[in-house]
């Protein structure tokens, strides 16, 4: 089976599930270069993979400039370099600290809830025990009213 070489952009929005809208922004960004036929946009494999790349770092959090840069150091070699790794791991490290601090916050968010849950069960608890001891009394004093 021969690889295909060339994709459109509706081949591309198919594929990757993305609007055609995004691929003209990533290009508009310069994270995408397709070469061009008149008005019609041919992207190549490297575009292809580019984009993968660029929806996997987005699902991983980084943003577009980290992206950019992280092709930027990429194409300043034929096979990438050291400073693009350090770059990685340092992009990667962020993104980590983040997510534990996330993690954290949610930990966090959770024993706030638990703890206001308790309180307002016990409050309500509280309630329908005063109501069902006011109940009988309530009841005495219509049962009262009435033989008067």
């Amino acid at each position: 089976m021969i690889e295909k070489r060339n994709f459109s952009i509706s081949e591309l929005s198919q594929e990757f599930d993305v609007t055609t809208r995004s691929i003209r922004f990533y290009e508009d960004q310069g994270l995408l270069k397709p070469r061009r036929r008149g008005q019609t946009r041919i992207f190549s494999t490297k575009d292809r993979v580019r984009l993968k790349l660029i929806l996997r770092g987005k699902r991983m959090g980084f943003t577009l400039a980290e992206t950019k840069e992280l092709f930027d150091l990429w194409d300043e070699t034929l096979t990438g370099n050291e400073k693009q790794l350090l770059k990685m791991l340092e992009i990667l490290e962020g993104r980590r600290a983040m997510l534990e601090q996330q993690k954290n916050d949610i930990a966090q968010a959770e024993m706030e809830i638990d703890t206001a849950e308790t309180r307002c069960r016990e409050a309500l608890e509280e309630l329908q025990k005063k109501k069902k001891q006011q109940a009988p009394a309530n009841d005495e004093a219509r049962q009262t009213a009435e033989h008067k």
